[in-house]
């Protein structure tokens, strides 16, 4: 077995929120403390903490660091201070449904508490983060172990944005796949996307792949249908942020591109996520009211380092949707979900 480099991207010490800033990758490895749920806030907007799993987390955490750190007098005054951290936590980021349930999740079990003393209700709540952090890393393990099985030796794999140890617990998602594959000894190739405007893939998915010894080749998102057709690109696997029930699944703005060019290709098209990642409760016609839509400057500027266009407007959806009818194969934890969706993810679902 071949080694692999994780990364603990986000945990707790004592009543401090412990984060590696993401956008200082892969220029300096900064880690941030911090017990204010402001500053974790900020961290998930500025995207310092990112990746859908990732994301649901730090939520937790941030809903237990406020448990820990509330001067509230008794547990019922707690009860409504967490309910308003709750709402600031959840409005971060609109597109990632892991998000909303850990935060629901959260404020399930703090409901259940309420007759406890404070400091007892803030230790169950932390207890309660990390077993949601140990879950997301099992899952991505066993979500490694069913996607590797779909990876033969010899293959080239494309994929984008970043999904690995920076994007959940443990190995990732979409890179978790590949990763796991690697480490079982399969001689395999990775093409990766930079995705723009934010460069995830070309600063660090290629600065995880090289922790790895993975050999791989960073392109430009446009230079995708030149590597599926002039590169020998035998599967495309992404991650995902949501994930409707008929497959639907939003997740880094250029990933409908991938699939189609994918399809003309005749390429395989996987989605690789946890099961906490599946809504049930959105209709695919509502699914655009979710997309996320970001700040210009981050179009208009690179890395916040050069403006490249002066007095110009431009338009930055953070997500694009895939329909289910172009992906292959859904990989969780629980196994590989194939077509009709309703069926097999309601089936995921039932058996998380």
């Amino acid at each position: 077995m071949r080694r692999l480099s994780l990364i603990d991207a986000v945990s707790m010490s004592g009543n401090e929120i412990i984060w590696i800033d993401q956008t200082k990758l892969p220029f300096k490895e900064k880690y941030v403390g911090s017990s204010s749920v402001s500053r974790l806030c900020t961290a998930i907007k500025r995207l310092e903490i990112r990746g859908a799993p990732l994301i649901g987390i730090a939520a937790a955490f941030g809903i237990a660091a406020a448990a820990a750190n509330s001067d509230a007098k008794d547990s019922d005054a707690l009860l409504r201070e967490l309910k308003s951290t709750a709402k600031r936590i959840n409005s971060t980021r609109p597109t990632a449904v892991n998000l909303q349930n850990c935060i629901n999740r959260m404020m399930k079990k703090a409901e259940e508490l309420p007759s406890l003393p404070k400091k007892t209700m803030a230790k169950r709540l932390r207890e309660e983060a990390y077993r949601i952090k140990d879950e997301e890393e099992k899952a991505s393990a066993s979500m490694g172990r069913y996607g590797s099985t779909l990876i033969k030796n010899g293959d080239v794999i494309l994929t984008h944005c970043n999904t690995g140890s920076l994007a959940t617990a443990g190995v990732g998602t979409a890179l978790g796949v590949i990763r796991t594959a690697y480490a079982s000894g399969k001689n395999i190739k990775v093409i990766a996307c930079e995705t723009r405007p934010l460069l995830q893939g070309a600063r660090l998915t290629a600065w995880e792949l090289k922790r790895d010894s993975i050999p791989f080749e960073l392109i430009t998102d446009s230079a995708a249908a030149y590597a599926m057709k002039n590169r020998g690109v035998s599967k495309v696997i992404v991650g995902a942020d949501r994930i409707l029930l008929d497959g639907s699944t939003a997740n880094k703005i250029g990933t409908y591109a991938l699939a189609i060019i994918a399809k003309e290709h005749n390429i395989p098209f996987y989605v690789a996520a946890p099961v906490s990642t599946i809504d049930p409760r959105t209709k695919t016609a509502n699914m655009l009211k979710k997309i996320e839509q970001r700040s210009p400057e981050e179009v208009l500027n690179v890395l916040s380092r050069l403006r490249i266009a002066k007095d110009a407007n431009a338009l930055n959806p953070a997500f694009d949707i895939t329909p289910g009818s172009m992906i292959s194969g859904i990989i969780t934890e629980k196994g590989v979900a194939r077509k009709p969706y309703q069926k097999s993810l309601a089936k995921a679902i039932r058996g998380a």
